[in-house]
């Protein structure tokens, strides 16, 4: 493999018009993994959709990215990065704008399989954009920068996407990407820097089996609850599929000449660590978020516009920390930034546990704040110390490893806990309910109507056992995570910090130290 000289940073001109336009594309693509979700109710009858099918709105947008994200770097190489930026913004505004006028569900999944294609290069090569153009020791605020986008864009989606399909039409949450794409896509024309080609062979084979183990994986992670998983004989063929493609393709790639993604780049202990961090990121960033929003409309009746201020403050937190750690991460040990992050995720996880139906917003929105501020201080370090010592020629497609292996963490995330809180609530009704009996003597003191059978008072009775059930489920999945979140600390000792190896030498007068003791990582 022939090494791609990488853009000096020193020759970049209006770096901030250009982490602006890579920035606006970025959170066009990352919203579009969660606004659509609030509008699915309201597409059901203008698509012609039942609730079962109308899901694939948002499965075909999945699985078309997740496809797609790891033949990036093969694509950079073979048509240019810049060339490849520009073309996924504009076939994703395009993509959207079809989305906005689709008129069944056939065609709306078609499109969204499109903008799935097309935006699937987007957040992997924004990363790989920022790390080029930005020296070394600005490499922590380029990637506060891109971590700030990635993780606050899933936050906002819910409430942008209720607030547009509230005020206006379901149509404009794919609307809403045409001004946003037009600003990026002027600002990457006329700034972002060109890098250099290579002719590069295209693995068919390895290419089939990762989009087969992908593809399956995602099938069976979005089928599972609806068809009762293992129960299901459609989950178990997804399983085989996913299994034997990954099993497959690792062989391959450890043995083929040349492998759709060079095996050498795991063998940085910093990036094959960041790998499994961000992986556990993932599953803790989208899995709260996907049980938060249903747990305040279920149990404290929030609308969809109040859900989201409550949930606000989060972004908040997360944009503030990033920002912090942008300056720290080159001053402080960046394993002892990536662990305070998880303990404080994990204290923010642990004040959940402590949710109760009576209680006002004040709870959420602190333990959301605290949340945003651990997985901020997690995000960023371990972004940039992931790529601070990898070869550069492997860069774009580490950043598309990188991003795939988060989305698949959030994927399975999402499934466990929703499995998870699914059977809790069927048991915690059960052993609630089994209490209420006519030889209960609080039940007798309290609710006597419904010992002679008055059904309203009955029904109040199964409303707050509901309640109750929801409840507990909830804080078990919370402490789940909790559970995830401290098992993954000593990960960090795996870590390397490469920042050590900068330090002038003894004797060494400081502008005379050493500037090449590691990879660069322009």
């Amino acid at each position: 493999m022939t090494q791609i000289a990488p853009i000096d940073p020193a020759t970049v001109r209006h770096r901030g018009l250009i982490t602006i336009g890579i920035m606006l594309a970025t959170i066009m693509q990352v919203l579009d993994t969660t606004i659509a979700n609030v509008a699915l109710p309201s597409m059901v009858g203008d698509l012609g959709a039942s609730q079962d099918t109308i899901t694939w709105v948002l499965t075909s947008y999945i699985v078309a990215a997740a496809i797609m994200t790891p033949v990036t770097g093969w694509l950079s190489d073979r048509v240019g990065r810049r060339e490849l930026f520009v073309v996924s913004i504009v076939g994703f505004v395009v993509a959207s704008m079809a989305c906005g006028i689709a008129w069944s569900l056939p065609s709306m999944v078609a499109f969204r399989l499109v903008q799935g294609i097309f935006g699937a290069a987007i957040v992997p090569l924004s990363q790989t954009f920022l790390l080029d153009i930005n020296p070394r020791d600005r490499a922590g605020q380029a990637m506060a920068i891109w971590g700030a986008g990635i993780m606050v864009g899933p936050i906002i989606g819910p409430t942008l996407g209720g607030w547009l399909t509230e005020s206006y039409n379901w149509r404009w949450v794919f609307f809403i990407n045409l001004p946003v794409g037009l600003v990026a896509l002027f600002i990457c024309l006329a700034f972002l820097p060109r890098t250099p080609r290579r002719s590069r062979a295209f693995d068919f084979f390895g290419f089939a089996m990762i989009s087969l183990g992908i593809g399956a994986l995602q099938l069976m992670l979005d089928r599972g609850g609806e068809v009762d998983w293992f129960s299901s004989v459609e989950i178990w063929i997804y399983l085989f599929l996913t299994a034997s493609a990954f099993w497959v393709f690792g062989i391959h790639i450890f043995s083929a000449r040349q492998p759709f993604l060079e095996p050498a780049m795991l063998r940085d202990r910093n990036f094959a660590t960041g790998l499994l961090f961000i992986f556990v990121i993932g599953i803790i960033l989208l899995a709260s978020l996907a049980l938060l929003p249903p747990m305040l409309a279920r149990i404290y009746g929030y609308p969809t516009i109040t859900t989201g201020l409550v949930m606000a403050p989060r972004g908040i937190g997360t944009m503030i920390s990033m920002l912090l750690v942008g300056r720290l991460v080159a001053k402080v040990d960046a394993r002892i930034l990536v662990v305070a992050g998880l303990v404080l995720t994990a204290v923010s996880l642990w004040m959940m546990t402590g949710f109760s139906p009576q209680m006002d917003s004040r709870p959420i929105i602190l333990s959301g704040v605290v949340q945003g501020l651990g997985l901020g201080l997690v995000f960023v370090p371990l972004s940039t110390v992931a790529f601070a010592t990898l070869d550069p020629r492997y860069r774009a497609d580490a950043t598309s490893l990188f991003s795939l292996v988060r989305n698949i963490g959030s994927s399975i995330g999402i499934s466990i806990v929703s499995v998870v809180l699914t059977r809790n609530i069927q048991i915690n009704h059960a052993e609630l309910g089994a209490a209420i009996t006519p030889y209960n003597p609080v039940l007798r003191q309290l609710f006597p109507q419904a010992l002679g059978g008055n059904a309203a008072t009955l029904q109040q009775l199964d409303n707050m056992v509901t309640i109750q059930s929801l409840m507990i489920s909830y804080i078990n999945d919370f402490k789940l995570m909790m559970v995830v979140c401290l098992v993954t600390i000593p990960l960090a000792l795996l870590l390397r910090q490469p920042r050590r190896a900068m330090a002038p030498k003894a004797g060494v007068p400081k502008a005379e130290a050493p500037k090449t003791a590691l990879p660069s990582v322009e």
